[in-house]
């Protein structure tokens, strides 16, 4: 199964470039889904077909689905307080009915995720269109199966279950219910979860496509989102620059010369770095098929979407090993660079990562980094208590 992630800023006509892929590679023949949680159901009226919780047939080949975040959101906190249920009685709470729940900030995102990766152990498609959220939001969620796992191995370390047996004991001498055990359940199980959904964003199979508007807050959106990916070693593997006004439109004496000026140098910059599809604008808001069609968007993958981190061997010459980390447009005032451990926690502007080092620059101190031609270059010497003897 092959993914496309459908990425851009709010207003960029990301939810039409969606269904218009998804439209063309049902087209083609590929068993097609196209996923969104977008509320007000921008796709449905972009597919001229409603969409909702239940997956629903557009056409031959073509299935969209918009799953409800509410039901997966009242589902856990009701199994949640089932099983905690003794402690909640000791503490005198009061259960809350799944009737008067409604989703958290975030459970747009969380119920994206689980369809994402119901949809890849399916197998039922051979192509997954996904509409993200908004850019800042698309961004934080990419980065949301990692960081979750990351914080429940810390919070609840696998190998602390060694003391299972002493749960019983402990809780007959306290007098109290002890949640240990259920809540390590619970966290192995998440962790598989995100697990699942990790891979399928991690696979070599998921591509990122950025949509923008070509203009001056377009070239803001594509810079960030750009940082973003690559702190994810991601990079569009195509732009789509969205609703072109033709140069045929900007007459003489015509309002829209210098937008047609604006857009088609924005356009000229990208296409420098980017695999760009310039889509015209049709005059109005694309509504049903026949529009969707001539928008004229394939599902064929553009250039590559993952990015190389590679340690660079200068033992020999420099006596270090560099790692070099693309990070297209970075500044060297929004850059921060803490290493904790075997982790290195990496921020540019507004993003974040924390990483694990690559193993032979666990046994290395940092040496030094820079920032060039785009590209941030880490410098690590060998640890002499650590370095392997012979080097």
């Amino acid at each position: 199964m092959r993914t496309l992630l459908i990425i851009g800023p709010g207003g960029s006509g990301r939810t039409t470039a969606a269904a218009a892929t998804a439209l063309a590679a049902a087209g083609e023949g590929l068993r097609t889904l196209v996923l969104s949680v977008d509320r007000s159901d921008s796709l449905g009226a972009a597919l001229g077909t409603a969409t909702g919780p239940d997956p629903v047939r557009v056409g031959e080949h073509l299935t969209a689905w918009r799953p409800n975040p509410a039901v997966g959101f009242r589902d856990g906190l009701t199994a949640l307080q089932e099983r905690a249920g003794g402690a909640l009685d000791l503490l005198g709470a009061a259960r809350l009915e799944p009737e008067e729940l409604t989703p958290l900030p975030g459970a747009d995102e969380l119920a994206l995720l689980r369809a994402l990766r119901d949809a890849a152990l399916s197998e039922a498609h051979d192509l997954v269109v996904v509409d993200l959220p908004p850019l800042d939001r698309a961004l934080a969620l990419l980065t949301l199966p990692e960081e979750l796992r990351r914080c429940l191995r810390r919070l609840l370390p696998p190998e602390r279950q060694a003391a299972r047996a002493l749960r019983p004991m402990l809780g007959r001498l306290a007098g109290v219910p002890m949640p240990a055990e259920w809540l390590y359940e619970a966290a192995a199980r998440w962790d598989v979860e995100l697990g699942a959904v990790e891979a399928v964003l991690a696979d070599k199979d998921t591509h990122v496509r950025l949509v923008a508007e070509p203009g001056p807050a377009g070239a803001d959106a594509v810079r960030a989102a750009a940082l973003g990916l690559a702190l994810r070693a991601r990079r569009p593997e195509r732009l789509v620059a969205n609703r072109v006004v033709p140069e045929t439109e900007a007459g003489p004496g015509s309002w829209l010369t210098g937008l047609v000026v604006q857009q088609r140098k924005a356009v000229e910059e990208w296409q420098g770095v980017y695999d760009v599809q310039a889509v015209p604008h049709l005059g109005r808001d694309p509504r049903g098929t026949e529009d969707l069609a001539a928008l004229a968007l394939g599902a064929d993958p553009g250039g590559p979407s993952t990015v190389e981190w590679p340690v660079v061997d200068r033992l020999a010459q420099d006596g270090v090993l560099v790692w070099h980390i693309p990070l297209p447009g970075a500044r060297r005032d929004e850059l921060d660079l803490i290493r904790r451990g075997d982790e290195l926690a990496l921020g540019v502007g507004p993003f974040r990562r924390v990483v694990p080092l690559p193993s032979a620059l666990r046994r290395c101190t940092v040496a030094g980094a820079s920032l060039r031609e785009d590209e941030l270059r880490i410098r690590f010497a060998p640890d002499p208590a650590l370095w392997p003897t012979g080097r």
